[in-house]
């Protein structure tokens, strides 16, 4: 019979148009079969997709928090070169050492104001070092464990910011009140030349935080003359409510040899 067949195919066109019709009513079947496979092919593709987009996502933000740093120091760095002043005794001045850090958890309530990063003392870090973030200050170090660390918010009523005013140079204090968008300026003079607007900065004294790096707009002036002080109140520039990644600073040796 197979004999037969062989034969009528091949010197017939009989068998050519059953494997034409077979083949017609059989190819819906093959794409329906074939369904599966290409399903799993695209979520594969897909997925794969996703973590190379995630990846590159979070080396992208990595290296948008160094640039951030950067351009903080560079705004300054121009202000002070338009005034023709010597930066710390030097021609030049170099770049801070930094890492970034990731936020594992926040302890925020009236009295404190802290998050635990996950840096610590294998990653060289050390009590009292500068945090910031894309925008400005946040705090400082101020426990530090072999793999983690605690960072005091700069809104944190123990916590306290040597500043100079950008626009005169000023120099006063920033101090927290337990809030987290508002922090206040210690011990103003009502003469104390300050204006609604006013960027304050980092001043560099006292050795913890370098020079130069944002920390608040002043939004509330009290010049009230029954009182000792005038009260002033800033808003940090820092997005305390909503930070994830951090820079934690390393002062420059030029800054130490100066304090020395």
């Amino acid at each position: 019979m197979s004999a037969i067949l062989i034969v009528g195919d091949k010197y017939t066109e009989g068998g050519t148009n059953v494997r034409t019709s077979l083949n017609t009513l059989v190819s819906p079947l093959i794409y329906v079969a074939n369904i599966p496979y290409e399903i799993f092919s695209f979520g594969a593709k897909s997925l794969h997709t996703r973590d190379q987009l995630l990846t590159e996502n979070e080396a992208l933000k990595k290296k948008q928090m160094l640039q951030s740093e950067q351009l903080q120091q560079y705004q300054f760095l121009s202000r002070e070169n338009q005034k023709l002043r010597a930066l710390l005794g030097s021609s030049a001045k170099t770049s801070n050492r930094k890492i970034i850090a990731q936020v594992l958890s926040v302890h925020s309530n009236p009295y404190s104001h802290q998050v635990v990063i996950n840096r610590g003392a294998t990653n060289g870090l050390s009590e009292s070092q500068a945090v910031i973030d894309d925008m400005g200050l946040v705090g400082q170090l101020t426990k530090v464990g072999s793999t983690t660390s605690r960072v005091l918010l700069m809104t944190d009523t123990t916590h306290a910011t040597p500043v100079r005013i950008l626009r005169n140079d000023v120099r006063t204090v920033v101090e927290g009140v337990g809030k987290i968008n508002v922090v206040k300026l210690s011990h103003v003079p009502h003469s104390l030349d300050v204006r609604l607007g006013d960027v304050l900065v980092t001043s560099g004294l006292g050795g913890i935080f370098p020079e130069g790096y944002p920390v608040a707009v002043v939004t509330e002036i009290n010049r009230d003359e029954g009182q000792p002080f005038a009260q002033i109140y800033a808003e940090p520039i820092a997005q305390l409510d909503r930070i994830r990644l951090l820079v934690v600073l390393w002062r420059n040796q030029q800054e130490q040899v100066s304090d020395d």
